[in-house]
């Protein structure tokens, strides 16, 4: 099958075609991030009007690319959650169109699946079960996986995720959007161990995050560096590499929690934060020393994309799923609700 992908949960336009036989053949990405930038974070509107104008033309370059004809697809995915609601929706519609106009199956893709299932694009996938990390700036979940749609919550932030986490870090230390990266660029600069911020939640049984109390903790230690006039860039940097070292040894505390709770020897980390060079090297010695493996998608493919989608979906549909009549956009839709591949319906909420 021949499937065409569509991501459009936030400020990405991302489209991709998967062959179930031959694999990716191509993929396009269009990002909002400079249009954002202005306002210091996205605009749920003009994300939904730019998804409008850009979504169909992607598509068409796309097909170009690959030197595929509109009437060679076999089926189409979309994200149809979590997201923002009209961004959602333009996807969905479009899907939708496209998929009653050549009469193909149609299926709404869960996000955060997608992000999950990322690291099996490439050569050396993982095999079930393993324990994923999923970590961006809306989600912060440890799940034990067994195959697709079979999914037990291990843990989860208690308030913000990582990615905003890092997100509001930026804002303090008066970076731009996206925060995440920058952060990381800004921690290169850094001295080790001049500022020590908390591990929060890892000194209590459990494999749940909160992320709150750090960003206080950030925020103070900044307002105290402006008193005593001493916010320079070099104090920044340090500010940054604290933070950073917090989230990562946090997450990896976790990570080893989980491992050794569900007994899996694999991680997977998927997400726009474990592209974080800091968070991958801290994770695979960390699993190096349970003589465990680390799985990750290569960085294009850790943030919002439509190739994720395309292979979420070409599983999904392969095996029959498929959506109803009705467009499906599900802002908020808990991952563990989602049915196996085995299963007939696909988003459990309406046919």
């Amino acid at each position: 099958m021949l499937i065409l992908g569509i991501e459009t949960s936030c400020d990405e336009t991302g489209v991709a075609l998967y062959d179930t036989q031959d694999g990716l053949l191509a993929h396009a990405l269009f990002s909002q991030i400079d249009m954002h930038a202005d306002y210091g974070g996205v605009v749920p509107e003009l994300a939904s009007r730019d998804h409008v104008r850009k979504l169909l033309p992607l598509c068409d370059q796309l097909l170009d690319r690959a030197n595929r004809l509109r009437q060679d697809i076999d089926g189409i995915a979309y994200t149809a959650g979590p997201g923002l609601v009209g961004a959602l929706m333009v996807g969905g519609s479009v899907a939708h169109a496209l998929g009653l106009a050549l009469g193909i199956p149609v299926l709404g893709v869960h996000h955060m699946e997608g992000h999950l299932l990322a690291p099996m694009l490439e050569e050396n996938p993982p095999a079930f079960p393993f324990v994923a990390l999923l970590v961006s700036g809306g989600h912060t979940q440890l799940v034990k996986v067994d195959g697709i749609g079979v999914y037990e919550m291990l843990g989860e932030s208690v308030d913000d995720a990582a990615g905003e986490a890092f997100d509001k870090a930026a804002k303090m230390l008066g970076l731009d959007y996206p925060g995440g990266p920058r952060v990381a660029a800004l921690a290169e600069k850094g001295t080790p161990d001049r500022f020590r911020f908390p591990r929060p939640m890892t000194d209590r049984p459990g494999l749940d995050f909160s992320f709150s109390g750090l960003k206080t903790f950030t925020l103070n230690t900044v307002h105290a560096a402006e008193k005593e006039g001493d916010l320079s860039d070099q104090t920044r940097a340090d500010i940054a590499l604290a933070f950073e070292s917090a989230v990562v040894d946090t997450l990896t505390i976790k990570c080893r929690r989980a491992l050794q709770q569900t007994g899996c020897s694999r991680l997977v980390i998927a997400g726009g934060v474990s592209a974080n060079r800091r968070l991958r090297t801290g994770l695979e010695g960390m699993a190096a020393k349970l003589k465990g493996s680390v799985f990750y998608a290569r960085p294009e493919f850790c943030t919002d994309n439509g190739a994720m989608i395309a292979y979420a979906g070409a599983q999904r549909l392969q095996a029959g799923q498929r959506d109803g009549e009705r467009i499906v956009a599900v802002p908020r839709w808990p991952m563990n609700t989602l049915p196996s591949i085995d299963e007939p319906r696909t988003t459990g909420l309406v046919d």
